[in-house]
């Protein structure tokens, strides 16, 4: 079955500023390019990958773009554009983005955002319509426990939009608060124009445990069923938690405990229809 990896993350230091990315960081402060991540794919069986934005720059997305020209295998691109400036959001959009035909969704680090109520701005709500109209994605990253509802709001306020919740909303592994999260997640999950990434669980320096792969795939599954469930392996934000090939293998692990139509539908059905992914070249067929 096609697996398509629904979250990678690639950079180059000296292209393109990543003001998070700090030497404090350790193995993480460096760059990752398309050749190391493409060797990384290839040995784990992955067959494609959606490129995810580090930074809110149109610098850095014009760097994703070209990057994704240059390699079939990366399938599609989730940029960034102001969208807490309508105005901007759509000169970049019918401007510069316009055509990019890789470019399939927008998210903004709204975990870096001082503001709480970011997805209340109406300069936001404005710009999340414009993203509908254009039938573009919106990633929200680490949204529990500052954005969750807010993203859940913005998606219930503009039902052409489809919202990618990622890394399941981030839930407090090893903290208090699961029981909050899950409630979360499911207000989120009531929305048919909701899905979920089944990427990110990492607890801090250890490599992901199956059990624990198994247990959030489950709730994630029974809150937005397989078709809104989609894997992504986070890499290079694995790479301090043991790498792309042990992340992969416990979330294969607990993948394959489904039946065959659902891990087809985790494992790259799910992106295919919700980031419009369509003849994607095969890293496991390309020479």
């Amino acid at each position: 079955m096609t697996v398509i990896d629904t979250h990678l993350h690639l950079w180059d230091l000296d292209a393109v500023e990543i003001p998070w990315l700090t030497p404090a960081l350790g193995p993480l402060h460096r760059s990752f390019g398309p050749a190391e991540a493409e060797a990384e794919l290839r040995a784990a069986g992955v067959d494609a990958a959606v490129l995810v934005q580090a930074a809110d720059s149109l610098d850095e997305t014009r760097w994703l773009l070209r990057t994704a020209e240059a390699n079939p295998w990366i399938a599609g691109v989730v940029g960034w554009v102001a969208l807490d400036d309508r105005t901007a959001a759509v000169a970049a959009l019918d401007g510069e983005l316009a055509g990019e035909t890789r470019l399939r969704g927008i998210r903004h680090l709204v975990h870096d955002d001082p503001r709480d109520e970011f997805f209340e701005l109406p300069e936001v709500r404005a710009s999340l319509v414009e993203l509908g109209r254009r039938g573009l994605v919106l990633d929200v990253p680490d949204a529990w426990p500052r954005h969750l509802a807010g993203a859940t709001a913005a998606a219930r306020a503009t039902p052409e939009l489809t919202v990618v919740i990622d890394h399941l909303g981030k839930p407090p592994l090893g903290r208090a608060g699961l029981d909050g999260w899950r409630t979360a997640l499911a207000e989120a999950a009531a929305l048919p124009n909701t899905a979920a990434k089944f990427s990110g669980l990492h607890l801090p320096g250890t490599v992901l445990d199956i059990a624990l792969a198994s247990g959030l795939l489950e709730v994630a599954l029974e809150l937005f069923g397989a078709d809104r469930v989609m894997y992504g392996g986070d890499w290079p934000m694995s790479v301090p938690h043991g790498g792309y090939a042990p992340t992969f293998a416990a979330m294969r692990a607990a993948i394959d405990r489904l039946s065959t139509d659902e891990a087809a539908a985790v494992l790259g059905g799910t992106a295919t229809r919700v980031y419009g992914l369509h003849d994607v070249p095969s890293l496991r067929t390309a020479s």
